[in-house]
């Protein structure tokens, strides 16, 4: 192994004393290393990778130390991987599975052993990786998706370039064609290492960067080693180029934020044909550089070349050709609607193309990623996450790009170095020496029982995980429980509410219930059509969309000391409750009508709409309106869109309707004992079970019940229902309607 020499552009975090706090155990400093190496985007990205260990553990029967491969589990993520993510799988047994080895027609069969290979009670899924690893005759690997090795690996003239790159870095790095991951490349990288020895590590045509080491620090620096000189060797090239994918054509659109805002509902909607997605916008540098260029739709056709890439970027992305200076919005959504019909039956020809009768059932014909010049990326999946990661992964995808761009050197490649055969290389395309996958092998990939299985093994979806949310007044009563219990249901909640602090608070405790991913907060003013649309935009950004909207808002005035309401506290309550839900309802009309999915909107009404009560009529003429609001908007913006309200009755706790003195004043009023030295939460509760006593139920009414309705009514187990407000008021029998 050549002497480790300082890196330049990675950052080496290796940490000596805490690596020594570990002691000989293997499993953690695999562990830490696993996890300094996905600290860093640059060096292998979300999920992708693997990294292995060969260690000795004592036979659960005899006691005996036991040859043991420990190799990143199925599907995890070495940023984030613990000791118990790891598979361990006897050494002894996968050496014994060559005997077994059919031949690569037949290597699929070979995964059932994996589970019959585990080490003790070791139950994690063996990855589809683990042979490569096994093979290799180093105690310590790295399987790595690093962008400058795949820019190497996904260039046309990518062997030469490698021998060009060891000769001036002193290094004996390999090249190894392109073969599917699987136990034929296994027995192929480690026939490759034992006919070059002394070699230190190899890049594998179309996919990724092995390395080794003898020590887990000697492993780890030889991967940020050899990484950090091949992103030198290609940002020379990149330097020496100057001009990038054939030069600009779209600038960066200067409003394109408003713009993206415009079109997404319309491109969520289209893309969630057949399971609804979540949107990811990206309008940085590198998004709009590629977007906006002159090679943007044709190396957008080829797709990805790693398969880490394209299993979640799908075969290729959808390119929508629009000119930001000539071309309005409403020119863009035509353009959409027009593409993603062409882009489906595309899809459905290359599925049909390439599938066999054991391939997996069509799963979605549409994109993942939309590339759109002057405006950037846009990314899909089931959640926030997955969309963000989908998004990035396309990045890296550019990078790599980028990278064979830079080293195209107009020399004609014929074979092409990824193909083991002649025959093999017609069936690569190429373009300006980015060299993508063939469809077949894409294919193979992307519908490959293994991915199958694997896809088979996630956790059922929770049952908001698909929806986007929007709760005004979320920052406290009904608002605050609706969500928290949405955060619980896996819904993407955007916290919203004049109170700005309170909103900020709440969506953290909402996170933490879920993942910070999918929750968020912004402001909200049910007075201004302005402060609404501001909400329904961010919203948008942020998601994609909208599924649902909740108002749990509104405003109890208070009479003066003459016990007469303004003329400006009149105006002001129904302006906010009730002006400011129509204006609520017409800031996401639009959203919901360009997404052309099953919404809902759920207001919240009062027992007072039907009570009438002393010195409260502004507050209960309000709703009152609001119950007759809910039935014309379920009118109005039906079929799509259902609109309902809950009614309760009188909701003390952790209302913003009753500050302290205002309970006092009640507890007064209706003769209830108290002490001034009693919390206000205390008093509170009196106050509510006062309340409590005058329903059937003789249970106060808490803000969780309301939560509970109102999430009901935004689910898809109230489909069939619209138009309605549902008492939530203990049974209060004043409220009953006549």
């Amino acid at each position: 192994m050549p002497e480790i020499q300082e890196v330049v552009h990675l950052k080496d975090l290796w940490d000596e004393s805490h690596a020594r706090s570990l002691g000989d155990n293997q499993l953690a400093l695999l562990r830490y290393r696993s996890n300094l190496l996905g600290a860093d985007l640059r060096i292998t990205n979300f999920g992708g990778g693997n990294t292995s260990s060969k260690i000795e553990l004592p036979d659960p029967f005899t006691g005996r130390p036991v040859r043991v491969l420990a190799v990143k589990g199925s599907g995890g993520d070495i940023g984030s991987i613990t000791e118990s993510g790891f598979a361990l799988v006897s050494l002894d047994r996968l050496e014994q599975l060559k005997g077994l080895y059919r031949g690569e027609a037949f290597e699929d069969e070979m995964v059932r052993y994996y589970p019959l290979s585990a080490f003790g009670e070791n139950r994690v899924a063996a990855s589809i990786d683990t042979p490569l690893h096994a093979f290799l005759p180093f105690p310590h690997v790295d399987h790595l998706h690093p962008d400058w090795a795949i820019a190497l690996a996904a260039s046309a003239n990518g062997k030469r370039k490698l021998e060009e790159f060891n000769k001036k870095f002193g290094r004996k790095i390999i090249w190894v064609p392109w073969q599917r991951p699987g136990f034929e490349l296994a027995l192929l990288i480690e026939k490759a290492v034992r006919d070059n020895p002394g070699t230190d590590g190899l890049i594998l045509g179309g996919h990724g960067l092995f390395t080794w080491g003898m020590t887990q620090r000697e492993c780890y620096l030889n991967s940020i080693r050899t990484i950090d000189e091949m992103g030198e060797f290609i940002m020379e090239h990149q330097k020496a180029k100057g001009t990038m994918f054939g030069g600009l054509e779209h600038q960066a659109a200067p409003n394109r934020k408003e713009i993206a805002a415009q079109i997404l509902p319309l491109l969520r909607g289209a893309l969630s044909s057949n399971r609804r997605v979540i949107a990811h916008y990206a309008d940085h540098e590198d998004a709009l550089t590629f977007a906006g260029s002159a090679w943007a739709r044709e190396l957008g056709q080829l797709g990805t070349s790693c398969p880490d890439h394209f299993l979640r970027t799908r075969v290729c992305p959808m390119f929508i050709a629009w000119d930001s200076k000539k071309e309005d919005a409403a020119a863009l959504k035509a353009r959409i609607r027009e593409q993603v019909v062409e882009y489906r039956k595309d899809y459905k020809s290359y599925y049909d193309n390439w599938a066999s009768k054991d391939s997996p059932k069509l799963r979605d014909t549409n994109p993942s990623v939309v590339i759109i010049p002057g405006l950037g990326l846009f990314g899909f999946g089931k959640n926030k996450k997955e969309a963000r990661i989908t998004t990035e992964f396309f990045i890296n995808a550019i990078h790599v790009m980028a990278g064979a761009n830079a080293l195209d050197d107009g020399k004609p490649t014929d074979p092409l170095p990824q193909a083991r055969t002649a025959e093999q290389s017609r069936q690569f395309t190429q373009f300006h020496n980015y060299v993508a996958l063939p469809r077949l092998e894409a294919f193979r990939i992307e519908y490959w029982a293994l991915e199958e299985a694997k896809l088979q093994r996630m956790p059922a979806e929770a049952e908001f995980s698909r929806k986007i949310i929007l709760v005004i007044g979320g920052a406290s009563g009904i608002g605050r429980e609706v969500a928290l219990l949405l955060a619980r249901k896996g819904a993407h909640v955007v916290v919203s509410d004049y109170d700005q602090a309170g909103a900020v608070s709440v969506a953290e405790e909402a996170g933490k219930l879920s993942s910070t991913e999918l929750i968020t907060h912004t402001a909200a003013d049910l007075s201004s059509s302005e402060s609404l649309a501001a909400a329904v935009k961010f919203t948008v950004l942020q998601f994609g969309g909208i599924d649902g909207v909740v108002n749990t808002a509104a405003i109890y005035p208070v009479p003066g000391p003459d016990g007469e309401l303004s003329e400006q506290g009149w105006a002001k309550t129904f302006l906010v409750n009730v002006t400011g839900n129509y204006l609520l309802a017409r800031a996401t009309d639009a959203v919901f009508q360009d997404q052309g999915l099953h919404s809902s909107l759920v207001l919240t009404s009062s027992a007072n709409a039907v009570v009438p009560k002393k010195g409260s009529e502004a507050y209960d003429t309000s709703k009152a309106a609001l119950n007759h609001l809910v039935r014309e908007l379920a009118i109005k913006l039906g079929p799509n869109v259902r609109v309902n309200g809950i009614a309760p009755a009188t909701v003390v706790a952790g209302s913003t309707m009753f500050p302290r003195d205002r309970v006092i004043q009640s507890l007064e009023k209706y003769k209830i004992a108290f002490s001034e030295s009693e919390s206000t939460e205390e008093l509170r509760n009196k106050l509510a079970g006062f309340y409590a006593q005058r329903t059937l139920t003789k249970r106060p009414i808490l803000p969780q019940d309301c939560a509970a309705a109102i999430v009901w009514l935004s689910s898809e187990e109230s489909a069939k229902t619209t138009g309605h407000v549902i008492p939530v008021d203990g049974g209060l029998w004043e409220a009953f309607l006549r």
